[in-house]
């Protein structure tokens, strides 16, 4: 059933409805079933999964913390501009532990920032890339790099405030150094 309201456009009011079916029960079936449907081959029913996971309330976060990994597999296999925006979305909501940094989800980051992506993924890799290399100045470093080649590109204004604040981000990490 869920499948076949995914199969056609939806509004604000439909993804209210299925959110609040998902919502607040660990272990959910509702949940994992539209989790799956994320997956699925027709990409209307998967970025409208994922666009209901994009407004889940922050108290689910824990729960889609669970599937970082499977998020970042399935971002870097996307094809569909639309998913892959959507995919880094949630991804931006999760949180980034130390350990959780993955080198080949940061090296897709890192490619993304000076790509000929849409503007919008740009400015979601760069947050990611400083979300995952924060954590280490030699991939701090390398995410600086990047970031002063953006300034020979074409940038929109939310490049331009992106770029900007994670480089006071990064001053901000490096105490030491004016």
């Amino acid at each position: 059933m869920l499948k076949d309201i995914l199969q056609d456009r939806i509004g604000m009011e439909e993804i209210r409805v299925i959110c609040s079916e998902c919502i607040g029960r660990p272990n959910d079936s509702a949940k994992e079933e539209l989790f799956g449907l994320i997956y699925d081959s027709d990409d209307r029913i998967a970025y409208n999964a994922l666009w209901i996971f994009t407004h889940f309330p922050a108290a689910e976060i824990q729960w889609l913390s669970t599937k970082r990994d499977e998020f970042i597999d399935l971002l870097m296999s996307a094809t569909h501009v639309g998913k892959r925006r959507l995919l880094l979305t949630l991804l931006d909501r999760l949180p980034v532990e130390k350990d959780q940094v993955r080198q080949d989800y940061l090296d897709f980051c890192l490619s993304a920032i000076n790509s000929t992506e849409p503007y919008g993924i740009r400015a979601l890799c760069m947050k990611q890339a400083f979300a995952q290399s924060r954590f280490y100045p030699e991939l701090l470093h390398e995410l600086e790099l990047e970031l002063e080649m953006t300034q020979y590109g074409e940038l929109s204004p939310g490049i331009t405030s992106a770029r900007k604040n994670i480089m006071k981000r990064i001053a901000a990490l490096r105490p030491d150094i004016p």
